[in-house]
């Protein structure tokens, strides 16, 4: 089965529709980077029964990021109202409007636009909502959010293909430094001999030489002292892995995260054993060219 592309954590994704009582809907997906994977809906009311369902489908498809999804839903309130009259209060305006008329000599009678204005005479009859309209209509959101949040696994392993490049070309830079240090750190048991030889030169100024023996024995404790084969070569190791991480097809986001702090342990140890300027400069560009991929890396999911 063919391997998934490298996902980054960063992404966004947008779907709209309309709903069956001509009201419009649009769902926002967006993602960043996290420790781990929290997922926040923001919901209209009426619609926290697909809360839970939308947030375990999405826990089935990503491992890790701060997601956020809104909803919007433009539509009239809940409900179809119309106005009816209140027969009590239209019964009472109408009583006192009669006594009027019959106490006040050619007053006209009452009219009925007049007797409807009256406060508490007319009142909102609401319609409540068909269940079974208000079911499709969550039914048909929940199916646009599983196209949204296809889109948004779409955005992210956009994303993850360049970020797969940024991190080859970082693993090239690392690489070829270990190089560098490999090369520079096989002369340094010739550099503590010259070192040593000069040192003891300035302080016997020539009046009794240092047998060879015992030469090489201090030669060989200082060597021992800094000898940073160990750290190249697990450095060579953690390389060889992480390359061997972004072809793999799996979320490897928390791996390279605990990868690259080994990569900084070993580039920190090789500075601190260093003998020599030139090897210590190729440490400190090392340190600088791992602090980027550790930052690159906390971009993969």
């Amino acid at each position: 089965m063919a391997a998934h592309p490298l996902s980054s954590m960063t992404g966004f994704a947008r779907e709209g529709g309309t709903l069956a009582d001509g009201s419009s809907f649009l769902w926002e997906l967006r993602s960043v980077n996290g420790r781990g994977l929290d997922v926040r809906l923001r919901l209209p009311n009426g619609f926290d029964a697909i809360e839970t369902p939308l947030k375990e489908a999405t826990a089935k498809l990503l491992k890790r990021g701060n997601v956020s999804a809104t909803l919007t839903v433009k539509r009239e309130e809940r409900g179809a109202s119309r106005l009816t009259p209140d027969p009590a209060a239209l019964e009472h305006a109408l009583k006192i409007a009669l006594d009027l008329v019959l106490r006040i000599p050619g007053c006209p009678p009452p009219r009925a636009e007049s007797l409807l204005t009256l406060p508490g005479v007319l009142r909102a009859e609401v319609v409540e909502p068909d269940e079974a309209e208000e079911d499709a209509k969550r039914t048909a959101i929940a199916a646009a959010y599983a196209t949204a949040l296809d889109g948004l696994i779409a955005s992210r392993r956009a994303e993850g293909e360049k970020l797969s490049a940024i991190l080859g070309v970082l693993l090239d830079e690392v690489a070829a430094l270990h190089g560098l240090a490999t090369t520079e750190a096989a002369d340094q048991p010739a550099l503590h001999l010259a070192r040593l030889r000069e040192s003891l030169a300035a302080l016997l100024e020539g009046e009794r030489r240092v047998p060879e023996e015992r030469l090489a024995q201090e030669v060989a404790l200082l060597a021992t002292k800094s000898d940073v084969r160990e750290e190249l070569d697990r450095l060579s190791a953690h390389i060889a892995e992480a390359r061997r991480l972004l072809t793999s097809g799996d979320a490897i986001g928390r791996k390279l995260d605990f990868l690259t702090q080994e990569f900084v342990r070993e580039a920190n140890t090789l500075c601190s054993k260093s003998s020599s300027i030139p090897l210590t400069r190729i440490g400190l560009d090392l340190k600088a060219a791992i602090e980027r991929l550790k930052e690159q890396s906390a971009n993969v999911e």
